[in-house]
Formats: C-alpha cells, sequence, structure tokens
C-alpha cells in the first residue's frame, strides 16, 4: 500500500496528520472477519443472529452517499428492532487530503466521548461535500456541538499519541478485514462487492445470513 502525507493546505488549516499513514486502494475484498475488538464502535444487540460490518471513511463521498440515503432505513429496519448487530470500523482511504480530513474526523468523534461517537460521523457525513471546501470549520463547528472548545479541538486532531492510536486502528482494520475499498459490508463474515449498495441489497444479503 502506498503511504501518504498531509498536504499543505490543510497544514495551514490545522489539520495535521504527523504520521505516514497508510492508504488503500478501489478493488474486491476477501472474507472479512467480524469478531468484535476492544475499540470497536457499535449500536445493535450485540447477540444478534446477523453481525454486520461497515469499513467505511469519513471522508469517503461514496460512505456519505450510503450513510444520507440508506443508513437511517438500515437503522430502523435492522439495528433498532436488534435483528442486526452494527460495528463501524474506521479506515482512510484516498489521497493525502481525504485521508487527513479522514483522520481529523474520526480523531474527533472518539475525542467527543464513545456515547456520542456515531452523532459525530453522522454529522461528518452530512456535511459532505462541503466538507472538502473548509474542512478545518466545518469539523470544528461539528466539535463545538458537542461541547468541546476551539482549543479542545485543536489538541485533539494534532495528539500523537492519539494520530498514532488510529493508524495502527485503521492497519488492523484493513488487515482484519481483508479490505482495500470504502465501503465494504461484511455480513457474518461474508463481503459484499465494495461500494455503494441500496437497501435492496442489503436485504437480500441479510435475509441469506439469517438462513445460513
Amino acid at each position: 500500500m502506498p503511504a501518504f502525507h498531509p498536504n499543505r493546505r490543510l497544514v495551514a488549516l490545522g489539520l495535521v496528520a504527523p504520521i505516514v499513514v497508510a492508504g488503500c486502494h478501489s478493488g474486491a475484498g476477501g472474507t472479512a472477519a467480524a469478531s468484535g475488538v476492544p475499540d470497536d464502535n457499535s449500536l445493535g444487540d450485540p447477540n444478534a443472529k446477523v453481525q454486520f460490518v461497515e469499513y467505511a471513511s469519513v471522508a469517503c463521498p461514496v460512505c456519505g452517499r450510503w450513510y444520507k440515503e440508506v443508513w437511517p432505513a438500515f437503522k430502523a429496519k435492522y439495528v433498532d428492532t436488534g435483528k442486526v448487530h452494527f460495528t463501524y470500523r474506521e479506515m482512510l482511504v484516498g489521497g493525502s487530503e481525504e485521508i487527513t480530513i479522514a483522520a481529523s474526523g474520526f480523531l474527533l468523534a472518539r475525542c467527543a466521548g464513545k456515547d456520542k461517537y456515531f452523532t459525530m460521523v453522522d454529522a461528518i457525513y452530512r456535511s459532505q461535500p462541503d466538507l472538502f471546501n473548509d474542512p478545518r470549520t466545518i469539523l470544528l463547528n461539528i466539535a463545538k456541538s458537542a461541547g468541546l472548545t476551539e482549543a479542545q479541538f485543536d489538541a485533539c486532531v494534532k495528539n500523537e499519541d492519539s494520530l498514532k492510536a488510529l493508524k495502527e486502528r485503521t492497519d488492523r482494520n484493513a488487515d482484519l478485514g481483508k479490505v482495500n475499498a470504502t465501503p465494504t459490508f461484511v455480513i457474518n463474515g461474508k463481503s459484499m462487492e465494495p461500494g455503494y449498495h441500496p437497501l435492496s441489497d442489503i436485504d437480500a444479503a441479510i435475509a441469506a445470513a439469517q438462513k445460513g
């Protein structure tokens, strides 16, 4: 996998990832592991028959489209009813700008606290495509909505220990799931073709998993 560095525009904006982050390619994924790991963020009944894992980036436009168009209905139909246990795994993909924006977004989501993680992810996705025009202002406003000050936001996205942990986490996620494109959906350990899937596709995959 190639290595990427934040570009000067993002450095000037104060969205800085002072580490080398491995980017991922587009392409077919393999069979992916669905077992939980300690720093996973998840929703729904952990004992549900269907374990659904999404590998995604908050700076991925296709992930953002899926989150806006499919996630609300998917969550209401499967997660809120206890039929599916949903796990979200962070990935860093694309060019240097997308990776740095995603890194800052994921760090912000975690700094806001585990109980606000999905609220932050939701807000970041819904800020697309404006997010790419003025990432610092948009992420800062999202941070303030969670009760963080500008100083806390800056400290959050520039924390070297947190950045190192993020790199280790996303590298592990890529290896764990044999995932090299986002979004990738994994249902009971079986990967769907990477990319956007309407709810009808997911309905069929979940139905197959329920029978298995």
